[in-house]
This record gives C-alpha cells, structure tokens and sequence, in this order.
C-alpha cells in the first residue's frame, strides 16, 4: 500500500501543478478481456477504474465493462484503435495475427521472469518499442503496462504428458507464440475466451487446456474435469496485461491526467503480480488435496521445448521487422540478466535434502 500511496500522491501533485482542475473530463469505457473477479489478470482493471476516479477527483472516469458485454475479447484493439471505445484492458497476445511483435510484450516461451520483464520494459526501451510497434502497423492507439502475474502452469489434460510425441494430434487451447510452438509439434491448436473453457474441456471439442496461474483456474474450474496439471508453465513465465487507449484520447488527456493513468497502471502491475503470488501456493495445495496430479516436466523434455521454441522464435524474427528489433533486445537483455539471476537468488529447494 505505501508504493501505491507513493504513486498517487506524485501523480496527484503533478495534477495540482499543471492546472488540471480546468482540464476537460475524460469519460472512457473500458472493455476488459478478463473478467474482474479473476485475480491480478482481471481485477487490475477494476482497481485502475477506481483509483483513477478517486485520484482525479472526478476529472477521469473509466466505466468497466466484463467479457463481452460491450466488445468481444478479441475485437478490444480494433474497436480502440478505431474510436468505437476510448480505453480497452487485455493481454495484447490475442492479436499476434495483426501484429506479430505484440506476443513478445505479452508472454515469451522460456522468457523473463515477470520483474525482469518490467525490468525491461521500464529501463530498456519496452514502452516506447510497443508504441512504434502499433504505430508501424497503422493502428492509433496507446498503450500502458497496467498489470503482470507470474508463471502460468503449461496446461490441464486428461492424461500424462510425457514426451512431446503425447501433442501429436491433440485439440488443445494454448495462446500466443507457445501455441506455435505446440502447432510445430503436430497439436491442433485453438484460441478461445477464458469463459468458454470449461464447456470446451466438458464436451470434448479440445482435449486440454492452459489459460493461466492456480487461482484463476481454480475459478474456471478446470480441476472438475481433467485432472494432471502440467508445471513449469514454460510458453508463459510472465503474462503482461495492457490498457490500450485511443490515441486521439491520450493525446487531448492533459499532462496531469496522463502522469495519473501511468501512475494507476504501475501500481496495478505490482498488485497484480503481488496478488498471485500470494493466492497461487494455498490454491495448488488445495487441486493436490482433491486429486488432482501437479506433474512436472522432466529436463529432457523441457530442453526439447526450448529448442523448438528457439526456432519458432527465430522464424517469426525472419518475417517481421518490429518482431526482429524487439526479440533482439530482449536477448541481450537476459544474456547480462541471467548473470545475476543465476547468483543473486536461492534456491528454492534450499534445506530439503536435510529434512
């Protein structure tokens, strides 16, 4: 609570001394693509919302509107981008049709972790690469890191996964650039909301499924029906959720009002990753208590994955500039990152073996 208070009161100054009070009032909707009750994927938005309200005393409302009820999930960037809404919240890896750099500011197969995630997109360029990377593809919006969680688990299945050749022909719901890599791998791969998952997974139109962290899934209740639960969620180490606003609204927002919406969404990116953090141990051991098997994927298999990926990865760095210029920063990024990752912290299975 001090960051966030820390926040919005810099941001809350910067609005006493820029004359915001005569400033024109922002009146936005905001289609999420995750519902608000889903913790640090969902609930940011509403967070933000309020906050924003609360902070501008007034001269910002944001009204939040769940799944589908204003725009599809999948249309967010499309109806922003073309004035129909003023704000949109999601994870922008939906749109790797359109724009295929987006995944990589969204969720990278054996990518950062979250904070170094952050780490980049704060100090090394990230935010100002992703405005280039909408510009370069036409479309008139801005985008604001406004949330973040951690790992994902690598999926819910009916049966063991035990080598890759267990993919081969499989109808699976897997996002972004890990999907590919699952495609490479024979899988049927599909893209589907959230909220449908549960009736996909019962009636067998897919056999299995990832969608995101323990205390989300427990929610979507994936548990009830399949039950070995893959971990580490390699395809998502971090998943970045965004605010897209129409570039035309940013652009009329005044200093004050745009240091206020940077300030909400960088202390909804801590709560978001603080909240799953917090949730996703006890909800684990609750799936273990009731049946279901955490299966890890052996080394072997996981090396297997990496280098799959590698050449997804570089495949997709071949056909698109933006992909190139953004997937190469974040390689030489984690090539001096993992000098202090590798030895700054400990290990988790410290102790253990004396137990």
């Amino acid at each position: 609570m001090k960051l966030v208070k820390t926040l919005t009161g810099i941001a809350t100054a910067v609005a006493l001394t820029t004359g915001s009070a005569v400033a024109e009032d922002l009146r936005w909707k905001m289609p999420v693509a995750f519902a608000t009750n889903l913790p640090g994927l969902g609930s940011p938005a509403a967070w933000v919302a309020d906050n924003l309200t609360t902070a501008s005393d007034g001269s910002i409302e944001v009204r939040v509107y769940e799944p589908g009820k204003l725009v599809p999930p999948f249309d967010i960037l499309q109806s922003v981008s073309d004035g129909k809404v003023s704000a949109g919240y999601t994870w922008i890896g939906y749109d790797q049709g359109k724009v295929p750099a987006v995944p990589l500011f969204a969720a990278v197969p054996f990518g950062m972790k979250p904070w170094a995630y952050i780490g980049w997109y704060y100090y090394g360029g990230g935010h100002e690469m992703l405005q280039e990377v909408y510009a370069n593809k036409g479309y008139k919006v801005y985008a604001q890191l406004c949330g973040i969680i951690g790992p994902e688990t690598a999926g819910w299945y009916a049966n063991k996964i035990e080598t890759l050749e267990d993919y081969k022909g499989m109808k699976i719901r897997f996002a972004g650039l890990g999907g590919k890599v699952l495609e490479r791998l024979g899988a049927s791969v599909t893209m589907m909301p959230g909220g449908e998952l549960y009736q996909a997974l019962e009636k067998g139109t897919i056999d299995a499924t990832e969608f995101s962290m323990p205390a989300i899934d427990q929610i979507l209740g994936f548990d009830q029906i399949v039950k070995y639960n893959l971990f580490p969620g390699w395809h998502q180490q971090f998943t970045a959720q965004y605010m897209l606003i129409n570039k035309g609204e940013w652009d009329r927002a005044t200093k004050a009002q745009k240091a206020l919406v940077e300030a909400s969404c960088t202390a909804a990116t801590t709560r978001g990753l603080a909240e799953g953090e917090y949730k996703n141990g006890a909800v684990l051991a609750g799936f273990q208590a009731r049946g279901v098997q955490a299966d890890q994927i052996p080394m072997d298999v996981l090396r297997q994955l990496k280098a799959v990926t590698d050449e997804v990865l570089e495949e997709e760095a071949s056909k698109d500039k933006d992909f190139k210029r953004a997937y190469e920063s974040q390689q030489a990024f984690m090539e001096s990152y993992k000098v202090w990752d590798s030895r700054a912290y400990l290990p988790s299975d410290l102790g253990e073996a004396d137990k």
